[in-house]
C-alpha cells in the first residue's frame, strides 16, 4: 500500500485518482423500504412515518462515505506493483502435465535473483492472493477475480529471491480436508490416484510429492496443511498463531486460520518459514515477530528431549492400526537418538474435536455467510478484493457453495440464530481449558507426538457418490489436527512410515513460538530415520 504525506484533502478535488483504483458511483442512500427490509430482520418494528424520518437522518452519516471514495483515490494506491506489469501472466495447465489435477495455473515469477531463497521454486495455493494471476479458491463464485496485490507471503519470497512456479487446487472456500471439492475437479494422491491428496491444501501436497516444486505455501484452519502433508508423504507445518501474516489469504474463521509451509524437507520448510515471518501491522491477529529472514538451525539433535505420546489421540472409531502401530513405533525411534519417549494422557485431546467444531460453524457461518467474506481487524486493502468478489459471487450464483460449507454454514446460522452465540462463547471459554491441558502436557514433556490423520489416504468419492458420502469424505480425518488450530499451537507433520504402499504421518507439536525446537527434532527424524518417500506414480 502507498502512503502518501497528508497536508490535508482539497474540497473536492479528484485529480489525484490513483491507477487501478476503481471509480464508482458515491453510495446511494437507502429508501424506507431498504430500512424497513432490515428493520425486519432484526424484529423491529417502525412505522412508515419512523422509517421515513431515518431516510432523512442518514444524509449527514452518507455524505461520510462519499467522501471516504475521494480520500481512498488520493491517498491509497490498490493499483498492482510496478513489477507485475512485466509478470509472466501464465495459463492453465495442460491435462497431459496435470493428470492429477494438482495444477490450478502456472506462471513463472522471479523478481530477485538472490536472498533466502534464491533457486528455490514455489507454489502458491490458490486461496492466496498473487498478483496478475487468477484467483478461484476452488469455487465458481471466484471464477474471473483477478488479484491486484500480492499477498504479504508472496510478496516476502519474492523478495528472497524464490521463482512462483504457480497456483495449486485447493478445495472449495478451503471448506474439505479432503480432495474432491474443488470446481476444477477432484485432485488425485500421487501414490494411488484412486485416493484423496488430502485438503484444503491439496494441490501442494500433490507437486511436492511429484517434485515439480521445491516448497509451497498453504492455510491451515483444521489441518489443511498438515493433512496432505500426511498422505502425501512430504513435509507441512501450521506454525504459531499470528506468526505468519495472514494478509491477501481467503479466510475462513479468524481465530482458526494459520498460513504455513510445505516442502519434501524439513530445512526448506525451515527456510520457507523464515521467508514469510515478521510483523505485518496492522493485523491484529499477529504479534511483532521480528524481521523475516532468519531460518533456525536444524543440527544439534534431540539428546535429552522428552517425547510424550499423546494416548487419546490413539485409537478414534476411524482410526486404522497400522497407522496407531507405525507412528508409535516412530516416536518411540527418538529413544534411538537420545531422546525420552512415553505415553502421556490428555483427556482434553478428546474433546479437542467438539470444541473446534463449534467456532469453526459459528464463526466461518458469520463472517462467510452474513459477513460475506470482509474482515475487520486486518489491512482492509489486502481483504477487500476477496470479499467484493466473493459477495458477487453469492449474489449471482446463490447455489454455488460445495456440500462441505453448505453443512457448516446450514448448521453455524441456525445456532447463531436459535442461541444468539451462545455456544460460541462457550466452546471459546472451553478453548482456553483445552490449550491449557496442553501446556500443562508440554511442561511435563517438551514435544507431544500423535498421529496427524487417524487413516492413510481415503478413496475418493464416486461421480455419483451421494450427498452424504461427499461431506463424510471432507471431516472424517481431522480428529487429532483441528484442536490445534483452536488453541494456535505449532505442529509439524512428516513421513514416518508406509504402509500398503500409502504414506502416514507423524504429527509434532511444541509450545508456543517453539517452531526452533519443533523443526530441530523434526529434521533429526527425517536424517536419521525416516525421509519423504517417493511416488510411485505422479
Amino acid at each position: 500500500m502507498e502512503v502518501r504525506s497528508f497536508d490535508g484533502p482539497e474540497a473536492d478535488d479528484d485529480a489525484a485518482v490513483l491507477p487501478g483504483v476503481p471509480d464508482r458511483d458515491p453510495p446511494q442512500p437507502p429508501t424506507a423500504e431498504d430500512l424497513g427490509a432490515i428493520a425486519s430482520s432484526l424484529g423491529l418494528t417502525l412505522s412508515a412515518a419512523d422509517l421515513e424520518e431515518f431516510v432523512r437522518l442518514q444524509e449527514p452519516l452518507l455524505s461520510s462515505y462519499a467522501r471516504l471514495d475521494v480520500l481512498f483515490r488520493r491517498f491509497v494506491s490498490d493499483a498492482a506493483p510496478a513489477s507485475s506489469e512485466q509478470r509472466d501472466p501464465g495459463s492453465p495447465p495442460s491435462p497431459e502435465e496435470n493428470r492429477l489435477g494438482a495444477w490450478f495455473w502456472q506462471a513463472r515469477i522471479r523478481e530477485r535473483e538472490a536472498g533466502l531463497l534464491a533457486g528455490k521454486s514455489v507454489a502458491i495455493k490458490d486461496n492466496i492472493a498473487v498478483a496478475g494471476l487468477p484467483m478461484m479458491a476452488g469455487t465458481e463464485l471466484l471464477r474471473g477475480f483477478m488479484p491486484t496485490r500480492d499477498a504479504t507471503v508472496v510478496a516476502r519470497v519474492l523478495a528472497e529471491g524464490g521463482e512462483i512456479e504457480g497456483k495449486t487446487v485447493c478445495e472449495s472456500l478451503s471448506s474439505s480436508a479432503g480432495s474432491h471439492t474443488s470446481a476444477t475437479g477432484p485432485v488425485r494422491n500421487p501414490f494411488d490416484p484412486s485416493r484423496s491428496a488430502g485438503g484444503s491444501s491439496s494441490g501442494n501436497g500433490v507437486v511436492l510429492a511429484s517434485r515439480e516444486v521445491d516448497m509451497a505455501i498453504g492455510s491451515d484452519q483444521a489441518g489443511s496443511i498438515r493433512i496432505p502433508a500426511s498422505w502425501c508423504g512430504v513435509v507441512g507445518l501450521k506454525p504459531t498463531f499470528g506468526l505468519v501474516p495472514y494478509g491477501g489469504i481467503a479466510p475462513l474463521e479468524l481465530t482458526l486460520d494459520h498460513a504455513g509451509p510445505m516442502a519434501r524437507t524439513v530445512e526448506d520448510v525451515a527456510l520457507l518459514l523464515a521467508a514469510m515471518t515478521g510483523g505485518d501491522q496492522p493485523d491484529l491477529r499477529q504479534d511483532d515477530t521480528g524481521p523475516a529472514g532468519r531460518p533456525v538451525a536444524l543440527g544439534g539433535g534431540v539428546s535429552g528431549l522428552r517425547i510424550g505420546v499423546v494416548t487419546e489421540a490413539f485409537r478414534w472409531q476411524a482410526s486404522q492400526s497400522d497407522v496407531d502401530d507405525a507412528v508409535r513405533e516412530a516416536a518411540h525411534a527418538f529413544q534411538r537418538l537420545g531422546a525420552r519417549a512415553a505415553e502421556i494422557s490428555v483427556p482434553w485431546h478428546r474433546e479437542g474435536l467438539h470444541v473446534y467444531n463449534a467456532i469453526c460453524l459459528e464463526g466461518s457461518a458469520a463472517l462467510m455467510g452474513d459477513g460475506m467474506g470482509i474482515v475487520t481487524n486486518v489491512k482492509a486493502a489486502d481483504q477487500l478484493p476477496f470479499a467484493e468478489a466473493y459477495a458477487s459471487g453469492r449474489r449471482t450464483e446463490p447455489d454455488g457453495l460445495p456440500d462441505t460449507f453448505l453443512r457448516g454454514l446450514l448448521l453455524g446460522e441456525y445456532m447463531r440464530r436459535a442461541y444468539s452465540g451462545r455456544y460460541y462463547a462457550r466452546a471459546r471459554d472451553l478453548g482456553a481449558h483445552l490449550s491449557a491441558a496442553y501446556d500443562d502436557a508440554l511442561s511435563r514433556v517438551d514435544l507431544l507426538a500423535l498421529p496427524t490423520a487417524p487413516m492413510k489416504a481415503t478413496k475418493l468419492p464416486s461421480s455419483i457418490a451421494g450427498l452424504t458420502e461427499r461431506v463424510i469424505r471432507g471431516f472424517e480425518m481431522i480428529h487429532n489436527t483441528s484442536p490445534f488450530n483452536v488453541t494456535g499451537h505449532p505442529s509439524i507433520s512428516l513421513p514416518c512410515a508406509i504402509s500398503e504402499g500409502l504414506p502416514i504421518g507423524m504429527m509434532l507439536v511444541a509450545r508456543h513460538g517453539e517452531e526452533a525446537l519443533l523443526l530441530r527434532a523434526a529434521a533429526t527424524f527425517e536424517s536419521d530415520v525416516f525421509a519423504a518417500p517417493e511416488p510411485r506414480l505422479g
